[in-house]
């Protein structure tokens, strides 16, 4: 019995020990699959995405590739073959050939005015008329006093005369002669006194009528009928100023100079071409008339003067205007719009349409760039299409439906003559305005035409490098 209870004790506590232990077993057992799930939801997900991710970079790609494969919008214009001006700029302010304040030479009333304010008068037009009364009467006092006084002298002729005889006959004394004489010499000089006053009272009799020393354009009276005027007033009566011709001041920085002086001696007419403040419309061409004779110290700027002729009067006293001083004139070069240059590490290129509407890049040489046109010395031919605007999108081979940039060359320069010399900013009035100023290219042209009022002579080489 002993042994038997023992043995069941043992399988009783076995039993005891397995049902303790299987929740224990069974709950570890839900955990590793709980995790295996969890793992695998994860990298499920994970897959999903980078499938997804994969998708869509094939979906761009493609969506990239048609784009790169779609025409690009572009304005194109032809290299031209033209006679070019080279040229200095400068700031330049207009002046009057000649300005006249016109004041009174008299004292008086104002008693007419005979101008009309603005109007264009000839030189001797009598413009204004002081009372001429007092001076009328001054004039016939001396001419009273000059009748008086040759009665004096006839009579102290005869008496000269006749105390000549009387001294040659023994009569009277020789002092009584000289007396006599004496006093015929003073009748004489009083006589002379008596016509200079009179000269002096018509003088100031015609200073009554003033008129105008100039032909010119008369400006608004500073004086009305009825006012007193002096000689002596700073305040003049109107200022009559020169418009046909007139004349250009502007400057130069002193480096530039010496050429333009060597053309001058050599006796050459440089011509002056003048524009308006947006140097997009030219106003006149005129001639360089002078240099001045001395350089600025302060600014290292001499002031040179040109005169225009101004028919239609475009320039008026103390108008801003743009110079542009030609000193030759370079026939048959090839130029294209500035805004065509393009710069890459292998050098200067523009964008050369073909005829099956794609692009090719070439180098190009350019020698100078003037206003909004560059000379081109090597890489294109008279009549080749460049592309002059949305070069930023494209690439050798690029397929392009072009539209053509207005006037080519100028933008609204007016009536772009042969010589060039009216070639404006940009390339055409369409091609968003100014584009041809955010384009590579224009940096090596005009480097900043307003500067200082310095002036600028557009020598900028370029050397060909290989395809880019």
């Amino acid at each position: 019995m002993p042994i038997e209870d023992t043995v069941n004790e043992s399988l009783m506590e076995h039993t005891v020990a397995e049902e303790t232990a299987s929740p224990g077993r069974k709950s570890s057992w839900w955990r590793v699959v709980i995790l295996v799930l969890v793992i695998a939801a994860i990298a499920g997900y994970v897959i999903w995405r980078i499938q997804g991710a994969s998708a869509e970079h094939a979906a761009a790609a493609q969506k990239a590739a048609a784009a790169a494969n779609r025409p690009v919008p572009v304005q194109v214009t032809g290299v031209e073959q033209r006679t070019m001006p080279i040229y200095f700029t400068a700031l330049g302010t207009v002046t009057a050939y000649n300005t006249v304040t016109v004041k009174s030479r008299v004292d008086g009333q104002l008693v007419k005015v005979n101008f009309r304010e603005g109007q264009q008068v000839k030189k001797g037009a009598l413009l204004l008329e002081i009372d001429p009364a007092p001076y009328a009467a001054a004039l016939a006092q001396a001419e009273g006093q000059y009748a008086r006084d040759q009665a004096n002298l006839e009579n102290a002729e005869a008496e000269s005369a006749r105390y000549k005889a009387l001294f040659d006959a023994g009569v009277v004394s020789k002092e009584t002669q000289q007396s006599q004489e004496s006093g015929y010499g003073q009748a004489q000089g009083a006589l002379k006194a008596d016509l200079a006053a009179i000269q002096a009272a018509k003088v100031n009799l015609a200073y009554t009528h003033i008129t105008s020393p100039i032909d010119g354009q008369v400006g608004l009276r500073q004086v009305d009928v009825g006012n007193i005027v002096h000689a002596a007033d700073t305040t003049g009566l109107v200022v009559v100023t020169q418009l046909q011709p007139i004349s250009v001041i502007f400057t130069l920085p002193e480096e530039q100079l010496p050429e333009v002086r060597r053309k001058l001696r050599a006796g050459e007419k440089l011509k002056v071409d003048a524009y308006d403040r947006s140097e997009t419309t030219k106003l006149a061409t005129g001639d360089l008339l002078t240099v001045d004779n001395q350089i600025d110290t302060t600014t290292g700027m001499d002031r040179l003067k040109a005169v225009f002729a101004n028919k239609d009067q475009a320039l008026f006293p103390n108008q801003f205007v743009n110079i542009r001083l030609i000193l030759e004139d370079r026939p048959d070069v090839l130029v294209v719009p500035a805004s065509a240059l393009q710069t890459g590490s292998s050098g200067n290129f523009v964008f050369v349409m073909k005829k099956d509407n794609t692009v090719e890049a070439r180098n190009i040489v350019t020698t100078i760039t003037e206003g909004s046109l560059m000379l081109v010395d090597k890489g294109l031919k008279k009549g080749e299409q460049v592309v002059v605007d949305g070069q930023e999108k494209l690439k050798a081979g690029s397929k392009v439906v072009p539209a053509r940039a207005n006037g080519g060359g100028g933008k609204g320069a007016k009536g772009n003559d042969a010589g060039g010399a009216k070639n404006g900013k940009g390339n055409d009035d369409t091609a968003k305005g100014e584009d041809a100023a955010g384009k590579a290219g224009k940096s090596k042209g005009k480097n900043g035409a307003t500067d200082s009022s310095a002036g600028e002579h557009h020598h900028h080489g370029a050397g060909a490098g290989q395809n880019p």
